[in-house]
């Protein structure tokens, strides 16, 4: 048998070559091309930073709103925990914007995904309703999972999300309010320019085209339970404001301590003069 397929192996391995290298000759320009065009689409102009947002919590006497960051929750909550996880974030944490302890247990025994457990009869795979001292869990089992629902897009964990990219909350906000038609302009500049099937034209994103489709898609999405208009600018507002605080919930304490360290520095130095001006007063050096 080796003796009669013997002589095919090499001529088999060089069509192999061959195949591949017609196959990178023939699809790799193309795509550096797509690159290339993006790239110049980038740097004209197109690619917007992010817009200039308030919160309660800017400067550095700013504090985190806890109104605002329960209404957030409820955004990531009903829209965003669809997609992202938030795998830093216990349910126990929550009760620091407010909620309390019987909210906070029930809001863990409500939620819609398990956490993963073992099954102690059998020893098989199980899942068990969360506990306020889990993590809150997120909607897919893992990664291949979350690839295949969402076309081999892996939608970030959100727990840092906001330090995690330049502009912070800013940036949140724009992106998930910044999906809009592709400029008509961009197509006479730049004809080769196109937005790939999957994904979305968003002038915030890094390279345009991102595979998130419009989370907050008309106002009035959720229903505040304070009665607060639900517009997509507020529920945007409120929910990257609750980011915010997920990715740094001891904000509030450092800024306290910060004042109260400035403070003490301020007294010290008039204390640190006056005793200066008493000793050394009438010397001479």
């Amino acid at each position: 048998m080796l003796r009669f397929f013997g002589p095919l192996i090499a001529p088999i391995i060089g069509l192999a070559f061959v195949t591949a290298l017609l196959c990178a000759i023939l699809f790799t320009p193309h795509e550096a091309e797509q690159t290339l065009v993006t790239a110049s689409v980038h740097d004209g102009g197109y690619h917007l930073e992010p817009r200039e947002i308030h919160y309660s919590f800017d400067g550095p006497f700013g504090r985190y709103d806890n109104e605002q960051l329960q209404r957030g929750f409820q955004v990531y909550k009903e829209v965003c925990s669809a997609c992202h996880s938030m795998e830093r974030v216990a349910f126990k944490d929550l009760e620091q914007i407010g909620f309390t302890k019987p909210e906070v247990k029930a809001l863990a025994k409500g939620w819609a995904t398990e956490q993963p457990s073992v099954n102690p009869d059998t020893g098989e795979p199980a899942g068990r309703k969360s506990l306020p001292s889990d993590f809150i869990p997120g909607p897919y089992a893992n990664e291949t999972a979350a690839r295949a629902a969402n076309n081999n897009a892996l939608p970030p964990d959100m727990s840092l999300l906001a330090k995690a990219r330049e502009g912070g909350p800013a940036y949140i906000h724009s992106l998930v309010t910044g999906y809009r038609p592709v400029p008509a302009d961009i197509k006479k500049k730049f004809p080769d320019f196109t937005v790939p099937t999957g994904l979305h034209y968003n002038p915030y994103f890094a390279n345009l085209n991102i595979a998130m489709p419009p989370p907050l898609a008309a106002d009035g999405q959720v229903t505040y339970a304070d009665g607060t208009k639900a517009t997509i600018d507020q529920m945007a507002t409120d929910v990257s404001a609750f980011l915010m605080w997920a990715a740094e919930p001891k904000l509030d304490n450092r800024k306290r301590t910060g004042s109260a360290v400035v403070v003490y520095l301020l007294l010290a130095t008039a204390l640190a003069y006056m005793a200066y001006r008493n000793i050394w007063a009438g010397k001479k050096h």
